[in-house]
């Protein structure tokens, strides 16, 4: 195996846990990135995101800083910098401009860059390869090369970890692929997918999202219909989900900093093509508004008076203390318009005591800590009160037992 020094740019759910792996695969690694306090942490071999135990940070030795001299020390360069969407739903790709720039101005002949960011198809050699040339002063495919191999790590899982995920690899030229599946490889044992070119890789990351995206808007537009009718969209799903091929996808809150934001980048492509996507932008709509329904659900039961809510879960999914993109404050928001009083708290983001006794009780992400005592989180409803549960994780017939009303999505 052929031993590279690598530069991971941008430290955070996807930088680290790559870093952490390159080098315990033998590889001498350095991590930049701009933010004082991440570095302070990493230095001390803390990871405040969980994604690694201090163990595990302390067990392999990685460079960092917020010098961005260190680029210059590697042959290849990653790129984990985040993709998100602005207030107008429009890729803002300011972030991944910033570090292109930087990494430019820091870029030692023969380097290969890979970006691993979330993009449509064009970004990485038509935007970045071009902020990389202009700062770098070097012609792009003969004096520094370009490579797309996407992330596909799940924020918190510690069985699909990034060795364990097959991973796709594109390079500018075949020569630049090869390279870049040999490095893959030497520490990915799930194997390698070499894709045709580029932009190939950039359209295949995006749609992983985006069917996800789309297959939760179905059965979330189901749970609006059952709700409408009056049943359960537990039961109908689990009725359902005993044929074979049914997907086993289930309603609710569509957050985070994939799912609810990639479809979007296919979306702007598509319109700088002249193209109008239709299932993309109606999936979309349907997941961007559950939040004012999951706020109608709840106000219905509680009648137009100010009542107290409590909202349990602020994160964008359970066990992970990552508020990006979440959800939980459309329902919230929501909930204010009605007239509501509304608390919140979230297990993974404080440790303070939940007290008190609220007409409503909304279980909108069920961390571990909470679904260690759900009578603890029935009873911080009054008695008579309602207890919602997003994701039908709790036991109705206890709800009910206990003098409350339960209600799902």
């Amino acid at each position: 195996m052929e031993k590279h020094t690598v530069c991971i740019v941008g430290l955070g759910y996807v930088g680290l846990p790559l870093a952490y792996t390159i080098a315990k695969a033998g590889h001498t690694v350095f991590g930049y990135d701009v933010n004082e306090q991440r570095i302070s942490e990493l230095q001390s071999g803390t990871d405040v995101t969980g994604e690694l135990t201090n163990t595990e940070l302390q067990s392999v030795e990685i460079q960092y800083s917020t010098d961005p001299k260190i680029i210059s020390e590697a042959n290849i360069v990653v790129m984990a910098i985040p993709t998100p969407i602005d207030t107008n739903n429009q890729p803002d790709l300011s972030l991944l401009e910033a570090a292109s720039e930087t990494v430019g101005k820091h870029l030692k002949t023969g380097t290969i860059v890979v970006y691993e960011s979330t993009v449509y198809p064009g970004v990485t050699e038509d935007i970045c390869g071009d902020i990389l040339e202009r700062n770098s002063v070097k012609e792009c495919g003969k004096e520094f090369f370009l490579g797309y191999s996407p992330e596909r790590v799940n924020p918190g899982d510690k069985e699909h970890t990034v060795d364990k995920i097959v991973k796709v690899v594109a390079g500018q030229t075949e020569a630049i692929t090869d390279t870049l599946c040999d490095f893959y490889s030497s520490f990915v044992t799930a194997g390698i997918h070499r894709a045709p070119s580029i932009k190939v890789a950039e359209m295949a990351k995006a749609i992983e999202n985006a069917q996800r995206d789309l297959n939760i808007a179905f059965v979330n537009e189901v749970a609006i219909l059952c709700s409408k009718l009056g049943i359960s969209s537990k039961d109908v799903l689990d009725a359902a989900g005993t044929k074979w091929n049914f997907l086993p996808f289930t309603p609710g809150l569509v957050g985070g900093h994939c799912i609810g934001v990639d479809p979007y980048y296919l979306v702007e492509k598509a319109r700088h093509l002249g193209m109008h996507t239709k299932v993309i932008t109606a999936g979309r709509e349907t997941n961007d508004d559950m939040g004012k329904f999951v706020a109608e659900q709840i106000h219905k039961h509680l009648g137009d008076s100010e009542k107290s809510v409590l909202v349990l879960g602020l994160t964008f999914k359970e066990n992970v203390p990552d508020t990006r993109n979440a959800k939980s404050h459309d329902v919230i928001q929501a909930l204010l318009q009605y007239g509501h009083e509304v608390e919140a708290h979230d297990a993974t983001l404080t440790k303070a005591e939940i007290a008190g006794e609220y007409d409503a009780v909304a279980l909108l992400v069920p961390h571990e800590q909470y679904m260690k005592d759900t009578a603890k989180i029935i009873n911080l409803a009054k008695d008579g009160g309602v207890v919602y549960d997003l994701k039908s994780v709790l036991q109705k017939s206890d709800v009910e037992a206990s003098g409350r009303t339960y209600v799902a999505l």
